[in-house]
Order: structure tokens, then sequence, then C-alpha cells
């Protein structure tokens, strides 16, 4: 009965669940980034983040079974379809670009401050 359905086309009911799951875990931390194992632009911004002496939490898409799911969920949520997907506070972000943008700013750190993912403050650049 299922085999009708390519592995491609989702029943609305697991694009709930994985929806429900994506802003489970968006929420779960200051700092989430859902990402992929194999993305240079992912580790950009898990290198930053450790740099900056952030906390965050990540969950690679690429190695878990609803990850597929999860990032059908994300694009129907945030419209970003793309990894990384950092949320900061619970709060949308953005990718790569956003989030190193939001640094050459001066605006991230503040971000991380206010979300509790820095312990100290002694993170400036």
């Amino acid at each position: 009965m299922g085999s009708m359905l390519s592995s491609s086309q989702k029943s609305q009911e697991e694009i709930e669940m994985a929806l429900n799951k994506a802003k489970n875990l968006a929420a779960s931390s200051p700092v989430f980034v859902f990402s992929k194992t194999y993305c240079g632009y992912c580790k950009r911004v898990k290198d930053l983040f450790k740099q900056l002496g952030a906390s965050y939490k990540v969950i690679e898409l690429d190695t878990e079974s609803d990850g597929g799911e999860i990032q059908a969920a994300l694009a129907e949520w945030t419209g970003q379809r793309t990894v990384p997907n950092v949320f900061i506070g619970g709060k949308h972000i953005g990718g790569c670009d956003s989030v190193l943008e939001k640094h050459r700013a001066g605006q991230l750190v503040p971000l991380l401050n206010d979300a509790g993912a820095i312990a100290n403050n002694s993170a400036q650049l």
C-alpha cells in the first residue's frame, strides 16, 4: 500500500511529527544548529560558535533516520531548506551567511549572550 508513494513524498502526518521535533530541538538549547556532517558551511558556523565559546547543540540531518522529514519541515517552518539552519534563543537566525553577517556587524555575540550561550563575557571577536 505504502509502496505506491515515492520515497520523496511524505505524508502530512510525517511532516507534522518532524515539525514538532524540529521546534522542540530548536527550543532545547540556547543555540541549535541543524547541520549535515559533510557540509562545509555547517562546519564554518560550528567552528565560529566554538571560537566564541558558545554552547550549542547540533543535529546532523544526514545521520538521522528522519533527517529528510526534519529538513522538509524546516523548509515549511522557516522558508529555508538549506543547512546550516541556525536558531539562537529559539529564534530562527538563518544559514551560514546570516550568522557570519551578524558576526561581522557585531550582533552575534550580544545575541549569544542574551540567549545564555556564552558563560562569560570574554568573547569579543
